[in-house]
Parts: structure tokens; C-alpha cells; sequence
């Protein structure tokens, strides 16, 4: 179900990225405005503030990138939980065994072996 309403998002958002990219106007980055034809008033054109179409570029451009992350995230996983997968271990009935000799540290020798 999520997977499909994450689907559903991402194409409505690539549809409006599509047509605000679609709308802008180009910046003017012909080959007379690089050699100081077309009016330009620095080295690469003129710039202009951003206007509201490149705000909702840049946010439409962000959730294109993140919907593509979180839909691969999600195919990959499936549905299902990560410890759905998981069998859960069954209990024994009977009480587990107490180890008959006691383990001796890592520096202690044995009392019944001297050396």
C-alpha cells in the first residue's frame, strides 16, 4: 500500500517538475551573449533573481530525488518488516544444564593443576 501511494507521488511530482521546467524561460546563454552581444552584463550572462518557478524547480528537483531514494529503499525491502522475517526460537521445556566445571579466567590457573 505504500509502496503504490509513494508511486502515486512520485509521478505527480516528475509530471509538475516536467511542465515548471517546461515553462521557465531560457537564461539567455547563446553564443552572441558570450561575446558580449545580447546586451549580457557579466561573463556568463546576465543573472536574475530567482523568481517562484526556480523555488519550485529546486523543491520539485528535491522530492524527484528523495521520492527515487524512498522508492528504492521500499522495493527493495518489500512490504514487510525486517523482523517479520525472523523465526521466533520455541522454548524448551526442560530447565537448561549448569555447566559441571567452572571455567577458570584467562590469567588463573586451576587450583587442582599447579604448575
Amino acid at each position: 500500500m505504500l509502496y503504490y501511494l509513494l508511486s502515486a507521488l512520485y509521478v505527480v511530482t516528475c509530471l509538475v517538475l516536467l511542465l515548471v521546467v517546461l515553462v521557465q524561460q531560457g537564461k539567455g546563454g547563446d553564443i552572441a551573449s558570450a561575446f558580449g552581444g545580447g546586451g549580457s552584463q557579466a561573463a556568463f550572462g546576465a543573472r536574475s533573481g530567482a523568481t517562484l518557478l526556480t523555488k519550485v524547480t529546486w523543491v520539485c528537483a528535491t522530492l524527484f530525488v528523495l521520492g527515487a531514494m524512498g522508492l528504492s529503499i521500499v522495493g527493495v525491502r518489500g512490504p514487510g518488516s525486517v523482523v517479520g522475517a525472523v523465526p521466533v526460537p520455541q522454548p524448551s521445556s526442560s530447565a537448561p544444564a549448569a555447566p559441571s566445571t567452572p571455567v577458570a579466567a584467562p590469567d588463573e590457573q586451576p587450583a587442582d593443576n599447579p604448575q
